[in-house]
């Protein structure tokens, strides 16, 4: 959707007492006061000489006290509660000072998932008109915390959020990352943890990619060769495996109470290898050579990345027998309104124009039948469809979007079908990051995060990307705008990625960038690179704090944090660890620190931890250090923390009692 006049998004950080956090320019006041939040808000100004702090008997405070308030209140107070040590109480009813209030209201403005966020002294209120609303008002909120607040144990605070008010809603409806676990296999706990990290930056779709030549990833009743045949192996021969459909639905269930709706992917015509292989292999039993329309007969295992030669047969009555088992339980188990039929990357010589329109044409008519919105990649405008039936084409293609490589997505809207944006060059996140990544693929180029959120062809915007066209006959084939588009995705495709730090490493900082571009008015003025990177730059740190893989790419200008917690020591000697800190890309043997004691004495403090290396991120460091003090008192002592970008201080009071 579009909005009105936007007011400038305002400064969200926090420093005070033992949390410190410094730009690797250390720029002072200016660098501290940038905006925090991604995606962007539609709208926020600042509430001068407010601030918010989160204190021991702060509580969450839910109206109605429904199912969904409960939720979102045990969503936030599972995020606040292992950093803070509080016990932050769910209550229902009117919120007393100090608490923050969770409130379901009729607010039409809103929509389903937009929300009301304001910060005061007197406390936090969000309102939304629906759960996701909610949910995403939390995500909102932790962010303008500091970045500590993520951590898995207690941290000294203080948990402070600058005066602000923000109203927010989303461009667009459709906000996905699609998942390839038929490459390489992935068990259901990895996509548990890449659901949570999604939902954060506000994606709100899970396309799931569960068959390819690879592997078939999903059991179906009464079909198990699907996946004791094809689901055996990986690409690359590596191990492959499968999920049960109670596994299936818990996924589903784990995304829905995430606000994510899955989209289930059975790629067809081609891409099709792992089925062909089950029922046309030397292992199938019986063998259904009709079903083969592969390049091979008969057809043999290829576990590389080859693409465009593996085909179901579209006269086959077996196909469609095998097709409609497949579609009838996948869409019963998934209570989205979409079904995935792929239908790329089928070429002429594979299958004729003619066969595979008729296929595409088939296989909609039974994803309809089961009450479904037909959903492919964009080759599918190919076939017969027209505006009296949803239909969801996605664009993918990486060539120049105002010639011929944007025309799928051009005839998809001249039948009246809705576009989902993913052009590779822009959104494919499995494409590396730099020169020399053991991870990702190079063949639609290498995707920084200037590449992801500034998109080329006549725009960087999804609504002016493919242009309108003239063919040399005269006819013009329209362009693709809002009115036409669903939503954006970012698919990350598993060649090269064997474990969920590989999908994590690719995913971030890219990912934030794609969510934005498909949650924030693309009017709003701080919808620029220059801004994101800067909101992004404290990220980081949360990401180490979450445990989280991410590249630290050098285009953000990541910040270093530290938490330093007061001590209380019964004698006069100090040992031990002092401080942790974040300092995202930065190498340990090119951090140092050292401590100002408040006794007029200075020294080196010691740091430990893991640097980061070509496809993993640097973690948390430590500041150890050995003092002793001459006599007993309160000293308020200073830890300065230098990195070839600049220092930054946090401060830590000492008491020693004897």
């Amino acid at each position: 959707m579009r909005h009105g006049r936007m007011a400038l998004v305002v400064a969200l950080a926090v420093q005070a007492g033992a949390l410190a956090t410094q730009g690797p320019a250390f720029a002072g006041a200016a660098r501290a006061a940038a905006p925090t939040v991604v995606p962007l808000p539609a709208a926020a100004e600042a509430v001068p000489g407010e601030t918010f702090t989160l204190r021991p008997q702060s509580r969450i405070a839910v109206a109605p006290d429904t199912a969904g308030t409960r939720r979102a209140a045990a969503d936030l107070a599972a995020i606040l509660r292992p950093s803070t040590g509080y016990p932050l109480e769910v209550s229902a009813g009117a919120a007393r000072p100090g608490d923050i209030a969770l409130r379901l209201s009729d607010a039409a403005d809103l929509g389903d998932e937009g929300y009301r966020l304001t910060a005061s002294r007197t406390g936090v209120r969000i309102e939304a008109a629906g759960a996701a609303g909610l949910f995403y008002g939390v995500q909102t909120l932790r962010q303008l915390l500091p970045p500590w607040i993520e951590s898995p144990t207690v941290r000294p605070g203080p948990w402070s959020v600058s005066g602000v008010r923000i109203t927010d809603t989303p461009r667009y409806a459709y906000r996905g990352i699609m998942l390839d676990i038929a490459r390489h296999f992935q068990p259901p706990e990895v996509v548990k943890r890449l659901i949570d990290r999604a939902a954060a930056y506000k994606i709100n779709v899970l396309h799931l990619h569960v068959s390819d030549d690879q592997g078939f990833r999903i059991a179906i009743n009464g079909r198990p060769e699907l996946t004791e045949i094809g689901g055996q192996f990986s690409i690359d021969n590596d191990p492959g495996g499968f999920w049960t459909q109670a596994e299936y639905v818990d996924v589903v269930a784990y995304a829905a109470a995430r606000h994510l709706t899955v989209v289930p992917e059975v790629d067809s015509p081609g891409h099709t290898n792992a089925i062909v292989m089950s029922y046309a292999g030397p292992e199938a039993d019986p063998v259904l050579p009709d079903v083969n329309c592969t390049n091979r007969t008969p057809p043999q295992w290829n576990l590389t990345g080859d693409v465009g030669y593996s085909a179901l047969c579209p006269e086959s009555p077996h196909t469609w027998a095998i097709l409609t088992d497949i579609i009838t339980q996948l869409t019963a188990m998934s209570p989205g309104p979409y079904y995935h039929l792929g239908g790329d990357e089928v070429p002429p010589t594979t299958l004729s124009h003619e066969r595979y329109v008729d296929f595409v044409d088939h296989e909609a008519r039974i994803v309809r039948e089961r009450g479904k919105i037909v959903m492919g990649w964009a080759e599918i405008s190919q076939a017969n469809f027209d505006a009296s039936t949803p239909a969801v084409a996605q664009y993918w293609n990486n060539g120049d979007p105002t010639g011929p490589a944007g025309d799928s997505a051009r005839h998809a809207v001249q039948k009246g079908m809705r576009v989902v944006m993913s052009p590779a060059n822009h959104m494919y996140l499995d494409m590396k990051q730099f020169a020399g990544s053991p991870l990702g693929l190079e063949w639609a180029g290498r995707l920084d995060v200037a590449q992801v959120y500034n998109w080329s062809g006549t725009s960087s915007d999804p609504a002016s990307y493919i242009p309108a066209r003239t063919l040399s006959d005269g006819t013009v084939l329209p362009a693709v705008t809002d009115a036409n588009i669903l939503g954006v995705e970012a698919p990350i495709w598993s060649e090269t990625l064997r474990t969920l730090a590989d999908f994590e490493f690719q995913a971030f900082p890219r990912l934030p960038a794609a969510a934005e571009i498909g949650w924030s008015p693309r009017a709003h003025p701080e919808r620029t690179l220059a801004s994101f990177v800067t909101r992004l730059a404290g990220h980081g740190a949360r990401w180490q704090l979450r445990g989280a893989n991410f590249y630290p790419s050098p285009q953000v200008p990541w910040r270093v944090d530290v938490s330093a917690p007061d001590r209380v020591v019964g004698g006069r000697p100090v040992n031990g660890p002092i401080a942790s800190i974040a300092a995202p890309g930065v190498p340990l043997d090119r951090v140092s620190a050292t401590v100002d004691w408040g006794d007029g004495s200075t020294t080196p403090a010691t740091l430990s931890g893991v640097s980061g290396t070509n496809k993993t991120a640097n973690g948390i460091y430590t500041a150890t250090a050995s003092h002793r003090y001459a006599r007993r008192g309160v000293f308020r002592a200073r830890l300065t923390v230098t990195t070839p970008n600049g220092s930054t201080t946090a401060p830590f009071t000492v008491t020693v009692l004897h």
